[in-house]
């Protein structure tokens, strides 16, 4: 089964919470023709403050709907100019780990941020 796109999961989600294309795309502030040409994958996915802005009316995970945009949340890029070196290593490093083992790392390093304060 093949993997759905950004566009399906929109529809999809929009349509379960009962929000018309039209009434959604006015509170994320978009065009309602935008709207449709994502939800049918004709153009790329929308920027991730639009992405985020989605999520939240859907209830959504914002962290998942952004990845699933091919986008970075906003606090992303700062936090690997802070560690440009480590933080890529570290992120080649947990790739392939599996959801149970990062949340193992995570809560890890939560415990080692709460140490070192």
């Amino acid at each position: 089964m093949a993997k759905k796109t950004f566009g399906q999961h929109l529809r999809e989600k929009r349509v379960e919470r009962g929000f018309s294309l039209r009434k959604f795309a006015e509170l994320v502030g978009i065009s309602p023709t935008y709207l449709s040409q994502v939800e049918q994958d004709n153009v790329d996915p929308p920027t991730a403050d639009r992405v985020k802005k989605m999520a939240e009316l859907l209830g959504e995970s914002i962290d998942e709907w952004t990845a699933l945009a091919g986008r970075l949340t906003e606090d992303l890029p700062d936090i690997i100019r802070e560690s440009p070196t480590a933080v890529p290593d570290l992120l080649r490093a947990v790739r392939g780990l599996t959801p149970e083992q990062l949340r193992k790392l995570r809560e890890n390093a939560e415990r080692m941020q709460k140490e070192g304060q």
